[in-house]
This record gives C-alpha cells, structure tokens and sequence, in this order.
C-alpha cells in the first residue's frame, strides 16, 4: 500500500494494486487492501479476515477461518515485530522506550481507537499504519505478522501492557501457526502501564498487596470460568481489579459480579471506579461495593473502565483509597 492513489508494487512483495491508500489521514476514510493478503479494513466499520477476526459475519464463521499464509510464502529475510504497550492513552504516560520504538517501525498495526491516541511525533516516521475495528484482533494481528514475514520491522500497539489481556500471546500464537519462531522475526515486547496500576495511581494507594486480575469479558472465556474465578478471588484477601466490566451485550455478567462480591465481602468495601483513563473523559470517583449494582447502567461503568475491589482491610482516607501492606505489624510509626 502506498501513501497515494495510484498504482504501486506491494511492501510485502505482492501484486500491485489499483487506489491503494492508508495514510494517516485517510485511512477510515477508504476501503485499504492488505498489502500482505491477510486482511482489510473498511470505512463502514466491517472488515475481512483469513483469520477469523473482522466484525464481518457470525461468530461461528469468524471461528471457523483459518491463517492462511505461512513462512514458506515470503521470501527474503523477516523484518522485526515488536508488541509495545502504548499505557493508559496520554502521550505523557507512554515510556520513552515504546515511543522509540514506534518511531523506529516501518508499519505499526493495531486497533482503531488506539491508533488514534499515538501522537503526531511518534509515528510521523512510519511507511504505513494499519487499523482494524472492534474485534479484529485476529485479523490485525495475522496482518502484523505477515508484513514482518515479508521484511519490514512492525510495531503492533495496544493499551496497557501487551501481556494483559493483548496481543503478544496471539502474535507468537499466529508465528507458531505459519511455521516460523519468535527467533526468525526477533519477537519483541515492549511493556506499558498496565491499566490496573495506572488506575491505582489515580486513586491511591488500592493495590499495595496481594491482588488479582479479572475480565468480565465471556468472549473468550466463559461466565461459568469467570463466576469460579470471582468467587476464588472475593472469598479471599486479594484486591481485585476487574477489566471489562460492562457492556450493552453483557448486562449480566456484571450484575453476577456485583452478587458475587456482595456475597463475600461488606456491603461497605471501598471500591475504586477509574473510567477513561487518561482519555479526555477521564472519571473517578470511589464509593462502597453495595452501591455498585446501580452504577452499571450510568456513563461510569463500561468497557473503558476498571474497577479496583478493596479488601476487609482497604480504607478510605482523605479521598484515598489505601490497602495496608503490613508495615504496621512489624514497625512503628
């Protein structure tokens, strides 16, 4: 894909196509044919995939499609991937080595709203950027590891930390699938600020001992897992982050949260509510877990939000959350 509406040859050594255009501006704005044949991204929201991994179609036919292209289809030598974590969203929070990093890419591949958060400066440098939609995990990823089997150095983003509910293990998972290594591409990760923690910043000191992660996303694990892991975590002493809390599809899952964590723990457990971090919309706000139930249908609570369970020892104080380490068991002060 060139960066003007005229026929070109393919950077990932394939046939020429006719008005291929992703640049930074028009990119949503034109249908953009995968230069390696992986996939596509389109300006009404569908996209297709040999993975199974575009908005297009049902979820059992998504299921259902298979990576196509494997290592024996490139030729020359593979390019670098690099999964960098891009943090909570403002450019501030970024670590230095993932902006280097992505200056550094040829191709930076990733999800729509993510895309839109890099800065200007950053990805300036870049020959292309590719983006997917919602729910084309796959199809970007397949997309990103084709393009470095075909020589360039790709950076694949995501917020948070690409070991926390991203990408990095599907990269490896579709490399193994083609027939190559993480050795042949020379897999990279480059850790970010993980949603969870730059949550806590916002809200205190919630996270300070034993804590554990859980999704309320059924996509790709079941209630059934997620409602045994609930009741593991709540009966327990951990602080519990929750991703993914809320969505229209999935009112249930969060109203068996809130049972479930009722259920184990005070009606009056702090709980942190951080929506949007570092995002315009940036919310926070902490309450106690009984008025949690009736926050699931208001702006607070959605899929940009994490929830931070406090424990039977975490306290509010001076509008902190605070979970005590143990200092106080052993020192005075």
């Amino acid at each position: 894909m060139s960066k003007s509406d005229t026929e070109s040859e393919s950077n990932c050594g394939g046939a020429k196509t006719e008005t291929e255009t992703t640049t930074k501006a028009d990119t949503k704005a034109e249908d953009t044919p995968s230069k390696c044949g992986a996939s596509s991204s389109k300006a009404d929201g569908e996209s297709s995939s040999k993975c199974g991994g575009g908005s297009g179609g049902s979820k059992r036919e998504q299921t259902a499609e298979k990576v196509e292209a494997t290592i024996e289809d490139f030729d020359g030598e593979p390019g670098q991937l690099v999964a960098v974590g891009l943090g909570p969203g403002r450019a501030s929070e970024m670590t230095t080595l993932a902006k280097d990093t992505l200056r550094e890419a040829d191709h930076i591949v990733g999800y729509t709203t993510y895309i839109e958060l890099l800065p200007d400066d950053v990805v300036e440098g870049a020959d292309d950027i590719y983006s997917t939609p919602m729910c084309g995990e796959v199809s970007r990823t397949e997309e990103a590891v084709d393009r470095t089997l075909a020589g360039n150095d790709v950076a694949i983003v995501g917020s948070g930390d690409p070991n926390v509910y991203a990408l990095a293990g599907l990269a490896l998972e579709i490399l193994e699938s083609k027939g190559a290594t993480a050795s042949v591409v020379d897999f990279d990760v480059v850790a970010g600020v993980p949603a969870a923690q730059s949550c806590a910043a916002r809200l205190g000191a919630p996270l300070v001992n034993d804590t554990v992660t859980i999704s309320l996303s059924d996509h790709l694990t079941s209630m059934p897992t997620i409602e045994s892991r609930l009741h593991a975590a709540a009966k327990e002493g951990f602080t519990i982050a929750i991703y993914n809390p809320w969505s229209r599809k999935r009112r249930s899952n969060y109203e068996k949260c809130c049972e479930i964590l009722l259920e184990h723990r005070a009606p009056d457990t702090p709980v942190g509510i951080v929506h949007g971090a570092g995002r315009d919309d940036e919310e926070v706000e902490i309450v106690e877990l009984r008025e949690l139930p009736d926050l699931g249908e208001t702006d607070l609570v959605d899929m940009t939000t994490t929830l931070l369970v406090g424990n039977e020892e975490t306290y509010v104080w001076d509008d902190r959350m605070v979970t005590p380490r143990g200092y106080e068991q052993k020192y005075e002060y």
